[in-house]
C-alpha cells in the first residue's frame, strides 16, 4: 500500500506493509456493493525505493520520489470508480496523499479538476513536490501540510475528497478527524470516496486480512482493521450519507460518501 500518514498527536506514521484488504470475498453488504468491471492496470515498472529496502540503485536516486506499489495495482480501478462521482469540475482535496503517485495519476486522468494533494509527513511532502516537479501538471497543486486528526484544516472549501488507505493504518482520531474535515468543507452532494480494507457485518473477511490486522494492531495498538458500519456511523453523524461499496482488487472497498444538504 501506499504510504500514508495521519497521527492524532501530530506525529508521523509510515505504512509501508504491503496491501490488503479487509473486504468481502464476494459482492454483497450495506448498500449497493459490486465488484469494479475496471480492466487489471498494464503492468507497469517500479523500483522499490530506500524507504521500502529498496536496491543500490535505488540508493543513488538523489531526488525526494518514493514509490509503492499497491499504486500500480489499484490506481486504474479507483480511477473508474471516480470517472462516475466526482463532478467535472472543481478541486479535489487528497487526504493522506503518501509517496503522491495517486495524485499525479489521477491529476493526469482529471484534467478539469484542480487535484490539491496533502499529508501531515514531511518525507512524503517532499515526494509530492518532487513527482509534481517531474511531471509538471497545471492542475496540480503543491501539497498541504495536513494531519486528518487535527481541528483546524488550512482548506476553506473542497469540491469532492479523496482518501486511499489511510483509515486501517492510523488512530481512530484520525478518521473522526477525516469525517469532520468531509461535513464542513464540501458542499451539498459533494462526495467523500474512500479506499482501502474493512471488516463487515456478516461478511466473511479473507485469513490474509485477519493476518494483516493483527500485523498492523502488532505494530501499533491505535491501527486495524476497521468496521465498515463504525465508519458509516461516523460520516452520518457528520452529514454525509453512504451511497456506494464497490468491491475492489486485493479485498479492498471503494466507499461512496454525499454530503446531504
Amino acid at each position: 500500500m501506499e504510504g500514508r500518514g495521519a497521527s492524532a498527536s501530530g506525529g508521523v506514521v509510515d505504512k509501508s506493509s504491503p496491501e490488503r484488504g479487509g473486504g468481502p470475498r464476494s459482492g454483497g453488504g450495506a448498500a449497493r456493493q459490486r465488484r469494479s468491471t475496471a480492466p487489471p492496470p498494464p503492468p507497469c515498472g517500479w523500483s522499490p525505493s530506500p524507504f521500502r529496502g529498496g536496491s543500490q540503485k535505488d540508493m543513488a536516486m538523489t531526488d525526494a520520489r518514493r514509490f509503492a506499489p499497491a499504486t500500480a495495482r489499484n490506481r486504474e480501478p479507483i480511477a473508474a470508480i471516480l470517472r462516475d462521482v466526482l463532478p467535472p469540475e472543481g478541486t479535489v482535496l487528497e487526504v493522506a496523499s503518501g509517496t503522491g503517485e495517486h495524485a499525479i495519476f489521477l491529476a493526469q486522468a482529471f484534467p478539469n479538476l484542480a487535484w490539491q494533494p496533502s499529508d501531515p509527513d514531511p518525507s512524503a511532502i517532499a515526494s509530492i513536490r518532487a513527482w509534481a516537479e517531474a511531471a509538471r501538471l497545471p492542475n496540480l497543486r503543491p501539497p498541504l501540510t495536513i494531519d486528518a486528526a487535527a481541528a483546524d484544516w488550512p482548506v476553506e472549501r473542497a469540491d469532492a475528497m479523496l482518501c486511499v488507505n489511510m483509515i486501517h493504518i492510523s488512530p481512530w482520531e484520525a478518521t473522526v478527524g477525516l469525517m469532520r474535515a468531509a461535513g464542513r468543507l464540501l458542499p451539498a452532494g459533494a462526495p467523500l470516496v474512500l479506499y482501502g480494507p474493512y471488516v463487515q457485518q456478516g461478511v466473511e473477511t479473507v485469513p490474509s486480512n485477519l493476518a494483516f490486522d493483527a500485523d498492523l494492531r502488532r505494530r501499533d495498538e491505535r491501527w486495524g482493521l476497521r468496521r465498515l458500519e463504525d465508519v458509516v456511523e461516523l460520516a452520518e453523524g457528520e452529514g454525509l450519507r453512504l451511497e456506494a461499496v464497490h468491491a475492489m482488487p486485493a479485498n479492498n472497498l471503494t466507499v461512496v460518501l454525499r454530503r446531504e444538504g
